[in-house]
């Protein structure tokens, strides 16, 4: 069996391996990153490093946070109360720019005409004033299906309270392609940051589906995914919530910089990651 430990960093021009093996021995190498097929650049590195049986790999990935700062994600729709399609296009009123009177507009993930609305109701103490008809159901389905769209975002209000209509609508357009629900993905009250955080899941989702799916299907052993917040979780929960990855590989080198510097002796630290893709600072 294997005692090796690997960590990758698959950043936008180089994807860097380190290993540690038996006796804590410290080795590390790089290989050409290929964004057309990360996996196989991964697979390709453990191969090198002899990684086998028991052999326990974390993947810090970059894959979502790239996906987002270039805007490559799936075409993503939304679906959520009638009357609030235009939940991510408003958003809030916070501007760098208080004073001016003609800002800039945001370009949200999702365009207007792929915002749908459902008439249902569930109130602010999670009582259901309204559920969705079948017919309704059956005719969102349909426009759905000849949008053309590939990942859908569903965010109803108030379903951090109770999920019962939002999860009616979910077993409605189950299949239509990547499905994120607000409820599992963020059950927090706020409909922008609950809706905004959802359309980012379903937006990354198709990406990090196939990205995974590659890596897993060429590495059955044991493999975990860096989160954002720098603990990691297995690659199953990371299909499932890939916006814990956006931050995914930034975050290694902010707890790689933490660790430097406690063992270093020093309690106030600058931390500068430059990538191929992104700068990041901590």
């Amino acid at each position: 069996m294997s005692a090796l430990r690997i960590s990758v960093d698959a950043g936008g021009t180089f994807t860097d391996f380190v290993v540690v093996g038996e006796r804590g021995r410290i080795e590390s190498f790089k290989l050409r990153s290929n964004p057309k097929a990360p996996a196989q650049v991964i697979l390709a590195g453990l191969a090198r490093a002899g990684a086998g049986e028991g052999c326990e790999v974390i993947h810090g990935s970059t894959v979502a946070t790239n996906a987002l700062l270039e805007r490559k994600g799936a075409r993503t729709a939304l679906v959520t109360t009638e009357g609030f399609e235009d939940l991510v296009h408003i958003g809030r009123q916070n501007r760098p720019r208080l004073y001016d009177l003609t800002p800039p507009l945001r370009r949200p993930l999702v365009e207007r005409a792929d915002c749908y609305g459902v008439r249902e109701r569930t109130c602010y103490d999670g009582s259901v004033a309204r559920t969705p008809t079948r017919s309704e159901l059956e005719r969102l389905g349909e426009r759905l299906r000849r949008s053309g769209i590939s990942s859908v975002a569903l965010c109803l209000l108030h379903s951090y309270q109770n999920p019962e209509n939002e999860r009616a609508v979910a077993a409605a357009i189950q299949g239509l392609g990547f499905l994120s629900c607000s409820h599992d993905v963020s059950p927090e009250f706020r409909e922008y940051e609950r809706a905004s955080t959802t359309v980012i899941n379903a937006y990354v989702g198709p990406l990090m589906e196939a990205y995974l799916g590659e890596l897993e299907r060429g590495w059955r052993s044991g493999l975990w995914i860096l989160q954002s917040n720098g603990g990691f979780m297995s690659t199953a929960e990371a299909r499932r919530y890939p916006v814990r990855t956006v931050l995914s590989g930034p975050a290694g080198g902010a707890v790689g910089a933490v660790e430097m510097a406690r063992a270093s002796g020093f309690r106030r630290v600058l931390g500068f990651d430059m990538g191929g893709t992104s700068t990041d600072v901590s």
